[in-house]
């Protein structure tokens, strides 16, 4: 049997990172930068007020209380029409441009008019001494053109989306979301809601695989149920073009009607993995749209495709994302014991507790058991070469 670490090596080799490409500025946490947003507008883009209340000459405001003439209004968007004079003032908004002549703002709490709406007064009484440039955001004070504002690798989170608007960018080069077509096989399997006859069982993989999927930063382009036909599920792959990956649940055992295996072709390799769950495996290329697609071939059982989507799934999406393929985790004491499989790998769906790590079913990590999935919020590794498990031992943990 093939090692898990081995089996993964073997997985990220299927596929190189998608190249990049210019997209619109917009909201995407799964989308990372390759390469950095430079600023083409200074921020502020111009002297500005940050508060409501007077522009002003500090030189007229060292003594108070002063009268000053108001010569103007100033709202945010539209500049002053006039220079300020000595002794005048102007009233003036936040984010408002600062007149030719200004170099200082006096806060409206500050002079004896009133805030909010209210008619311009002919003059304005400043009670509070204010130094040059107080409350005043210079031009270019946050960034400059030429800065570097968002470095390669940065997330298109909002606060990405407005950095990058703010210096004047309307589109950056991204990493995109590999497009993910999903194949759930099974003549047994029936849809959400339709009735389940005799032999028959609802088909939970393909909405679980699918959101695990775009979860991982995925685009799932494909969503298809496909029976053990080997000429169905050939059409099925054909009809997935435009796809960076190809996850097949299903129909990769030792059984007599195991699709997969039966149509995969000659450039999908069908292997053992030392795992419980998730012990057989397929992966190679197949080809779609003359292309070769990589393709992930998961087993049928719903525990087993959840590990293996974390396993191989999750750091093949981030090779072809352009990300990091290592999968953090963290080390838990065990709070029960139990039996593990010799000579494999257990990822046991589990639950951390203040006492420590617990199995999410009485169980085990019995492949089948997919109504106990939603207990579980880590998955917990047990080395190969570990016969038991015993209260306190430590477990390496990632969350689920």
């Amino acid at each position: 049997m093939r090692s898990v670490a081995d089996q993964l090596s073997e997985v990220l080799l299927l596929a190189e990172p998608l190249p990049p490409e210019e997209v619109a500025v917009a909201v995407d946490p799964a989308v990372r930068l390759a390469a950095p947003v430079t600023a083409a507008l200074p921020v502020p883009p111009f002297d500005n007020s940050a508060m409501d209340g007077f522009a002003v000459r500090a030189d007229d405001v060292a003594r108070v209380p002063v009268m000053l003439e108001v010569v103007g209004d100033v709202p945010a968007g539209r500049p002053a029409e006039r220079t300020l004079g000595p002794g005048q003032a102007m009233r003036i908004m936040t984010g408002a441009p600062l007149p030719a002549g200004a170099d200082t703002v006096v806060q409206v709490e500050h002079t004896d008019q009133p805030a909010g709406a209210a008619p311009l007064p002919a003059r304005v009484e400043v009670r509070t001494s204010a130094p040059y440039g107080r409350h005043v955001r210079r031009a270019g004070e946050d960034v400059r053109p030429g800065d570097e504002v968002l470095a390669a690798g940065t997330a298109a989170t909002p606060a990405a989306v407005a950095a990058a608007v703010s210096v004047g960018a309307a589109t950056w080069r991204v990493q995109r979301r590999p497009r993910v077509a999903v194949l759930s096989t099974g003549s047994e399997l029936v849809g959400p809601g339709e009735p389940v006859g005799p032999g028959m069982v609802p088909d939970s993989n393909l909405p679980m695989l699918a959101g695990l999927v775009t979860g991982f930063g995925g685009e799932v382009t494909h969503r298809v149920r496909v029976d053990d036909d080997p000429d169905a599920f050939r059409a099925a792959v054909a009809g997935c073009s435009g796809c960076d990956l190809l996850l097949t649940t299903g129909g990769v055992s030792a059984g007599a009607f195991e699709v997969v295996r039966q149509a995969g072709g000659p450039g999908v390799a069908f292997v053992t993995v030392a795992m419980q769950p998730g012990k057989p495996q397929g992966l190679g290329h197949v080809r779609v749209g003359g292309r070769d697609v990589p393709l992930l071939a998961l087993p049928g059982n719903p525990v087993s495709v959840l590990v293996s989507a974390w396993l191989f799934v999750r750091p093949l999406l981030a090779r072809l994302s352009g990300r990091p393929t290592a999968l953090p985790t963290r080390t838990v004491p065990a709070a029960e014991s139990w039996r593990t499989p010799p000579g494999r790998a257990q990822y046991l769906p589990a639950r951390v507790t203040d006492a420590g790590v617990v199995r999410a079913h009485a169980l085990g990590s019995q492949s089948h058991a997919v109504a106990s999935l939603h207990l579980a919020d880590v998955i917990a590794v047990v080395p190969a070469d570990w016969d038991e498990v015993r209260p306190g031992d430590p477990l390496e943990v990632f969350d689920v």
